[in-house]
């Protein structure tokens, strides 16, 4: 798999991208994906971004974000850790 691909609708991602982003191991990701404490928002771009998506996922204290082309060409990554502080609700919401 390439680190972002896009199939029938989705995007995909590879778990060692968002669990670096997120300060994780892949294993422990996937842990605390499938107990609900690692969630992600999926965006696709308008207008004049068109063609971008925005996939942003978000553990208890940390948000990463990454911004891809529509050939999953990583753009732009950013992460926001707010320490020992939960992650405020105001940083979960869409285009935010």
């Amino acid at each position: 798999m390439k680190p972002i691909e896009f199939e029938n609708g989705t995007v995909q991602i590879d778990a060692s991208i968002v669990a670096e982003g997120l300060g994780l191991t892949p294993s422990l990701l996937r842990q605390e994906m499938r107990a609900g404490r690692v969630t992600s928002l999926a965006e696709r771009g308008m207008d004049a971004d068109s063609g971008r998506h925005r996939l942003t996922f978000f553990s208890e204290h940390r948000r990463f974000r990454v911004v891809v082309d529509a050939a999953g060409a990583i753009i732009q990554r950013s992460a926001v850790d707010f320490g020992d502080a939960r992650l405020p609700r105001s940083v979960r919401k869409p285009g935010g």
